[in-house]
Parts: structure tokens; C-alpha cells; sequence
């Protein structure tokens, strides 16, 4: 059983698969304009490794009103039960792990100079699954030099304070979003404005550097990442695609249009990135959105010489922003 989601609903598989993926990452830019023709696209684009994304590709539910506060139910005002969102860290390269829930992720990259956290989850389970995570592990959280926030919603940016406070952890953020988590009047802790990311910077800490891109869409400021993984020594690059759905933030000077167009903007230059760099793995901050939900459990029955679950080529990178970009564009298409 889930816990609450009022930002990032999951995206349910809800289109069959459509063969022959030859050139599929770069089929957005023949696609006639129609939205039949961009879901089509993105179901080729999909193949069997995306169809949780190609959910995106469905009719959307009706924006929220501007500024519209978030809310939960009565019945879900408290923090979940642990038993429905709790789950076991894993090390998922030599030098990134897995320390999130069972639907929201958190990354830990280790350097030779401290710990870079991708996301801290929702604020009641940050410190069951980030520090306890660590622990498990055994690496250490005090380690935890930087904080990096893909965008501010409350299940990937909730537990940031408690980092910040507790280990004096350096938050970042882009600019646009430290100013949508002060327009959040909702009640659940925020993380004192610190550290603001730009485009394309370099985060260096130790031996690793990660570099930064602004991919507004999702939320004003998104951040998606490149990240230097190894595995046994042999070097990968990971890709994480920094915020996924289509609840958009949406402002009054600025349309649901406006959103639609920027997310598949930001697609189509987050891909071009990806292609140059040679990223060939992917992750998410939500499980079923990278597969983590069956590649976590890959990891424990790998064996040494065996493919690694989320190394699925540059191909398979392209094509993932291409099913999102080709999303978006249906999705532009149905407001007309």
C-alpha cells in the first residue's frame, strides 16, 4: 500500500507495445502534429523498457487552480503507517545507492570527500530511510555534504531541513523553485533558503563531479542530473530526469500551455544532452518510473559478469525523453 502522493501520482502502464524501436529516440522530429501521431511516437519510443512513463501519454486530469494550497484528506493528515512505505537501502553501483521508499527515491552518491543526496523523500520518513539507510549500509550520514533537490514538492524536497539542521548539510536548489517553496503555505517543513543551482554547473565534491541542468516543465526550476557511477571499476553515467508528471505548477501569468510547451522543451534539450555526454543508465525519483521496483531486486540475484539492471544504453536513455517529450506534445495537442 502507497503512501500519500498529492504532487507526483504514478503513471500506470496503459498502451500495449508497439515493435521496431530502430531510430526511435529521434522520432519526435518527424512526427506529424497531431495527438495520435506523438502517443504513437511515444509507444514506439517506450518498447518495453518505458511503459511506466508512457503513462504520461494519457488524457490528463484538470489542472488545479493558481496557487491552489495542497491539502491531504482528513483520514490521511498524519504521517502513513512505515509498513506502507518503507524499504531496504541497496547499493546500486560502486559509488550511488538506493536509500528511498518503495514509491519515492533518494540517491547517495559517496565521494572521497563526503556524500552528495539526490532528494530526501517526504519529511516523516527522511530519517528512516536516508540516515537509517546510510547506517544500514554502512556509510556514514554525518558525511552528508550536499543536499540536491530535483524540485520543490514536498516528497522529494520534505526532509531537506532535517538534513540541513541535523548535519549542516548545504541545501541546493534552482532559483525558481527556493522562490515556489516560499509561495508553499502549506505546513510541511521547508529547508532555509541556501545553495542555487544554475545551468549546466559543475557540483564538484572530492573525486566526483555531477553537472547540473535547469529542466523547467515539471516545476519552474526542475534540476535533472548527470552522474559518473562505476560498477566493478568500469565507468557508467547515469542520467536522472529531475521531475515526471503533468501537474504542473500553474501561476496566473503563465498558462497550462505555457507548461506543456516548457516540459517538452525541456525534454528535447535534456535528450540532446544525454546523447552528446554518452549517458548510458537512468534513474528516477520515483521507483516505478525507472523500473527500481524490479530492478532493486535484480541487484540482490546478480551475479559477477551479469548485465547491470540499469544500464540500458544511450539508445534507451534517448528514447525515455523522447516518450516524455512526445507526451507532452500530445498533451499540448488535447488543450486546442
Amino acid at each position: 500500500m502507497s503512501s500519500r502522493r498529492p504532487w507526483c501520482p504514478s503513471l500506470i502502464p496503459a498502451f500495449s507495445l508497439v515493435v521496431g524501436l530502430g531510430g526511435a529516440s529521434d522520432i519526435s522530429h518527424h512526427t506529424a502534429d497531431t495527438v495520435e501521431a506523438h502517443v504513437a511516437a511515444a509507444k514506439v519510443a517506450a518498447g518495453t523498457e518505458h511503459m511506466a512513463l508512457l503513462g504520461l501519454c494519457d488524457v490528463p486530469e484538470p489542472a488545479r487552480a493558481p496557487q491552489q494550497p495542497q491539502t491531504l484528506p482528513p483520514e490521511r493528515q498524519g504521517p502513513p503507517d512505515r509498513s506502507e512505505w518503507h524499504a531496504e537501502p541497496v547499493k546500486v553501483f560502486d559509488n550511488l545507492y538506493f536509500v528511498g521508499q518503495t514509491d519515492y527515491s533518494a540517491w547517495a552518491v559517496t565521494t572521497s570527500a563526503g556524500i552528495i543526496l539526490i532528494d530526501t523523500l517526504w519529511d516523516y520518513s527522511v530519517e528512516d530511510e536516508v540516515v537509517g539507510g546510510l547506517t544500514k549500509l554502512g556509510l556514514d550520514p554525518t558525511a552528508i555534504r550536499y543536499v540536491l533537490v530535483s524540485h520543490g514538492h514536498a516528497d522529494h524536497a520534505g526532509g531537506a531541513k532535517y538534513l540541513q539542521d541535523r548535519f549542516g548539510a548545504r541545501v541546493i536548489m534552482s532559483a525558481a523553485d527556493w522562490d515556489l517553496l516560499g509561495r508553499d503555505a502549506s505546513p510541511w517543513p521547508k529547508p532555509r533558503r541556501d545553495l542555487t543551482a544554475t545551468d549546466g554547473q559543475k557540483l564538484t565534491l572530492g573525486d566526483t563531479t555531477l553537472t547540473l541542468y535547469l529542466t523547467p516543465g515539471h516545476t519552474p526550476g526542475t534540476i535533472s542530473t548527470l552522474i559518473p557511477v562505476k560498477d566493478g571499476g568500469k565507468s557508467h553515467l547515469v542520467a536522472e530526469w529531475g521531475g515526471t508528471g503533468f501537474n504542473f505548477t500553474l501561476t496566473p501569468d503563465k498558462p497550462q500551455r505555457y507548461w506543456f510547451k516548457t516540459y517538452s522543451k525541456s525534454a528535447e534539450r535534456f535528450r540532446e544532452i544525454v546523447t552528446k555526454a554518452g549517458a548510458d543508465a537512468l534513474i528516477s525519483n520515483h521507483t516505478s518510473l525507472d523500473g527500481s521496483t524490479t530492478k532493486l531486486a535484480a541487484l540482490a540475484r546478480r551475479r559477477p559478469g551479469d548485465p547491470h539492471p540499469y544500464v540500458i544504453g544511450n539508445d534507451g536513455v534517448k528514447r525515455y525523453l523522447t516518450v516524455a517529450d512526445e507526451c507532452a506534445r500530445a498533451g499540448l495537442l488535447r488543450l486546442k
